[in-house]
Order: structure tokens, then C-alpha cells, then sequence
């Protein structure tokens, strides 16, 4: 067993927990685990490097689709499970001009999520999702025909082997991933509680550029987004803003507020 093999042992072994897949690493524990799908690990030249910045660098990742999707320019799409039509709208006038240049990442959740990947699919334009339980598992249900789509045309991603559930905590953990992948991060509405806020601390630390849609008065829905933009995050309120993240080169394109 080589060391790419003996990293995904441990990951399905301790089901993708970090801190004992880095024990095990560092004390050379033994392992006859091994994963049936694919996957890459941190010594890969594929692992996308961008990944090297966080601070937990996931050793593995197991995927269904074509890993060749990490080699391409990249932004994070994230909102709410429960959308507006406003917000709805949004997140599929912006998937539809973005997916032209860039591969669409998001998590796979219900509302702005699915609906940023079920555009990039309608454009016949890849797109990537990445989850947080098993490759095996589908959630939320709803989205089954979306997962097996992005099987065909897209990239599934997921640190957690195969057997591992849905679990609350290993959405926030996920995030990071989201973050890092892309080279900007778009909020498309989501309220000031929202699990999409998780991705945006994550993108800040990373130094990646926010941009998030301006929501009317009282609409809950949207107040995260305003009080990201009131915090010095990119406006987006129109679509020929996007010209500025499209010919933004990506080394340039870092975040410019803290």
C-alpha cells in the first residue's frame, strides 16, 4: 500500500475526521481500508493547490464525475435553501452568463444551490458540487436527479467516504471547501443566520473577493447580504458588473475588503 492509498484508507477508516486521519498519518498506523470510489489526496499533483491555503487541507477527496473540472477557473455560487422569486431569478441570470467562462461550484442544498447547478446543466456547462456525507447518499432528496446529471456532466466532490450520514456539523466544515475551490464568492441572498455565512468567513480568511445581490427593505431573506455589503463586500446589482470578474486574471483576483 503506497501513501496515496494508506491517506484514503484512513479516510474511510475514521469516516474523513481530520484529526485522526493526521494522527494516523503521523504514527504510521496500519490499514487494510480502501475506498471503492475514486479519489485524489493531498500528495496528488491534481489536488487543486488553491486547497494547500486552509488551515485543514482535506488529505482526501473522493469524487463521482470528471476530476478534470479542478484544472479550470472556478467561482462559488451560495445562498439560501428557501429563495425568493427575486433571489431565484438572480441566481439563474448570474449562473447563465458566469458558466460561459467559469466552472459553477456549490454545495448541492436545496434553493440557491440546485438552482445555480440545474442552470450551468440547462447551458450544457459543467459544474461542480461538493458535499458533506457520503458519496453514496443523496441530500436532499429532491436534488437525485441532480446528482446523477453532475455524474455525467459535472464533478460530485466529498472528503467523507462512502457509509458516512448526514451529519448537522459537516455542512459548516464543508465550507471551507466551497471557499477555497473558486476564485471569487457570489452570494446570491441569504438571511443573517444563514449557513452561507459559514462560506463567506471561510473566503475572507483566504482573502477571496465577496460579491453579494443588494435585497429591497424588510426582506428577511436577503438581510445577510446586505449587511455583507455593508461591511465593505463587492455590489452586485447588475449583470455588466460581472465583466469585472470575468476579466479579472486569477491571480488577481483577491478579495479587497476586511
Amino acid at each position: 500500500m503506497n501513501d496515496r492509498e494508506r491517506l484514503a484508507g484512513y479516510a474511510c477508516r475514521f469516516q474523513g475526521d481530520w484529526k485522526q486521519i493526521q494522527h494516523a498519518w503521523m504514527h504510521n498506523i496500519d490499514t487494510d481500508e480502501t475506498p471503492s470510489d475514486p479519489f485524489i489526496t493531498i500528495l496528488d499533483k491534481e489536488y487543486p493547490p488553491q486547497l494547500k491555503q486552509l488551515q485543514y487541507a482535506p488529505w482526501v477527496l473522493f469524487y463521482e464525475g470528471d476530476i478534470t473540472l479542478l484544472q479550470k477557473r472556478m467561482i462559488t455560487l451560495v445562498g439560501t435553501r428557501k429563495p425568493s422569486v427575486q433571489g431565484a431569478q438572480a441566481a439563474i441570470a448570474i449562473t447563465s452568463r458566469l458558466s460561459r467562462q467559469f466552472v459553477i461550484v456549490s454545495g448541492l442544498a436545496k434553493g440557491v444551490d440546485g438552482i445555480c447547478h440545474r442552470t450551468a446543466l440547462v447551458h450544457q456547462k459543467p459544474t461542480i458540487g461538493v458535499i458533506a456525507h457520503g458519496l453514496d447518499t443523496v441530500y436532499p432528496m429532491v436534488n437525485q436527479d441532480l446528482y446523477a446529471a453532475m455524474k455525467q456532466q459535472g464533478l460530485i466532490l466529498s472528503e467523507f467516504p462512502r457509509g458516512t450520514p448526514v451529519r448537522k456539523y459537516s455542512f459548516p466544515w464543508r465550507n471551507r471547501i466551497l471557499a477555497a475551490l473558486s476564485e471569487a464568492v457570489i452570494v446570491v441572498q441569504a438571511s443573517v443566520h444563514s449557513g452561507t455565512m459559514h462560506t463567506v468567513r471561510e473566503a475572507l480568511q483566504l482573502g477571496k473577493e465577496i460579491w453579494c445581490v443588494p435585497h429591497p427593505f424588510q426582506q428577511e431573506e436577503g438581510f445577510g447580504c446586505n449587511a455583507l455589503i455593508d461591511d465593505g463586500a463587492r455590489i452586485l446589482y447588475d449583470l455588466d458588473q460581472l465583466q469585472e470578474i470575468e476579466q479579472t486574471k486569477p491571480v488577481e483576483n483577491a478579495k479587497r475588503f476586511v
